[in-house]
């Protein structure tokens, strides 16, 4: 309440009357005071609240300037809030120098409350949000109080100029809006000048480690090496395939199939020749940037590699694992891996051959069970862990 002062309750010079409401109450935040049951003027410069008859008469009232107003909302009330009165909460600036003095000096809230005990008509909301907008107070201030009396010699209010509000103030807020989003925009496309820019060194330096990479030219070492190729695989797919740029959805899932195994046949040999879905959907939407796929596409696309004879297929596991493999992958090949890795370490559990091997320990898992499924395995599942060992069985029958 430290923001409303004492001040006369007729209009100011330049000042324009826009809407009269009456049985509203004032809070001090959520804290009830004495002004209720009052008359509240709207005009364009403040909001006048004062006891009924006393602002026609030019008595003082209670003044608040509206620049002192940051914004304004609708307070929904509670679900156990039947029959309450409809509140409208102004939120606050801190009070200005020149402020005149007023019925309270300090107050711990910054904002307070309108409440009206006959309703809340559904136009004041429009007719304040419009005259804030407005903010006629900044090119006219008010000067001198302007009034006249009527025949019984009583200060009356000049005739009321009503505001233009309703349509035209949308149009405003439209328009205002629609500048904002122009200046969003216009910053929008600077950046992606700059991105672009910034793009066209990332790919001069691509080219650069690409030639020495081949040529191993000057002094790379092994691991800068894998960590170039790293930084390669991270700069993105150049013309990435999307559903817009083709007629069916078998067109489509038949390129993206074709891209996948051209993106992906080299990063999966390196990783022992079998890659997880889950691991393939991640570097392949990081390599597309903001043409992001879905996990449906990729699931469609993938079921297309086998038929199109392509690099890398897809294999689900009894588990109902899915990966993307080399098609050449022999599981014989990795069963004796795993057999002569076994033998080696006496035994081992999915999160040691995936240590051992620098892969998931989904995967190590699957290869394990794979092994086992060979024959060449046995497992030990405790509640510690599930533990593989060599099968000694197997061994004991070829000696024999």
């Amino acid at each position: 309440m430290n923001r409303f002062e004492y001040a006369d309750s007729r209009l100011m010079s330049n000042e324009v009357y826009v809407r009269r409401d009456t049985a509203v109450r004032l809070y001090d935040g959520d804290v009830k005071t004495n002004f209720e049951g009052g008359e509240l003027i709207l005009t364009s410069h403040r909001i006048l609240w004062g006891r009924p008859g006393d602002i026609p008469r030019g008595n003082t009232c209670l003044s608040l300037l509206l620049r002192c107003v940051v914004f304004f909302e609708e307070e929904n009330p509670g679900p156990f809030s039947f029959g309450r009165s409809k509140k409208v909460v102004l939120h606050l600036s801190e009070p200005h120098a020149d402020k005149m003095p007023g019925p309270a000096d300090n107050s711990v809230h910054n904002y307070v409350k309108l409440s009206f005990k006959e309703g809340l008509d559904s136009f004041f909301i429009t007719h304040l949000s419009d005259t804030i907008m407005r903010r006629i107070w900044e090119f006219t201030p008010v000067g001198l109080i302007v009034s006249s009396n009527d025949n019984q010699g009583n200060s009356k209010l000049l005739p009321q100029i009503k505001t233009r509000t309703g349509i035209i103030g949308i149009e405003r807020s439209l328009q205002e809006k629609q500048k904002e989003t122009d200046e969003s925009i216009s910053l929008a496309f600077q950046d992606l000048t700059k991105l672009m820019d910034m793009a066209k060194d990332m790919v001069a330096i691509s080219k650069t480690i690409s030639a020495k990479i081949r040529a191993r030219q000057g002094d790379i070492t092994e691991d800068e090496t894998v960590r170039f190729k790293a930084y390669l695989m991270s700069l993105g797919i150049d013309d990435p395939v999307t559903r817009d740029a083709y007629k069916s959805s078998n067109e489509y899932f038949e390129q993206l199939a074709k891209q996948l195994a051209s993106i992906l046949e080299e990063p999966i040999k390196e990783v022992g020749g079998m890659m997880t879905l889950t691991d393939v959907y991640c570097r392949v939407n990081r390599a597309r940037g903001l043409e992001l796929l879905s996990p449906e596409d990729l699931l469609h696309a993938s079921r297309r590699l086998a038929p199109l004879d392509l690099p890398i297929v897809l294999r689900s596991f009894d588990s109902g694992v899915m990966v993307l493999q080399i098609r050449s992958h022999d599981d014989y090949a990795v069963v004796d891996r795993i057999t002569e890795l076994l033998k080696e370490k006496g035994s081992m559990t999915a999160e040691d051959l995936a240590q051992s091997e620098g892969i998931s320990v989904l995967l190590a898992r699957e290869r394990l069970l794979v092994t086992e499924k060979h024959g060449k395995a046995c497992r030990d599942d405790s509640i510690e862990a599930l533990k593989f060992y060599p099968n000694l069985f197997l061994d004991e029958m070829s000696s024999e």
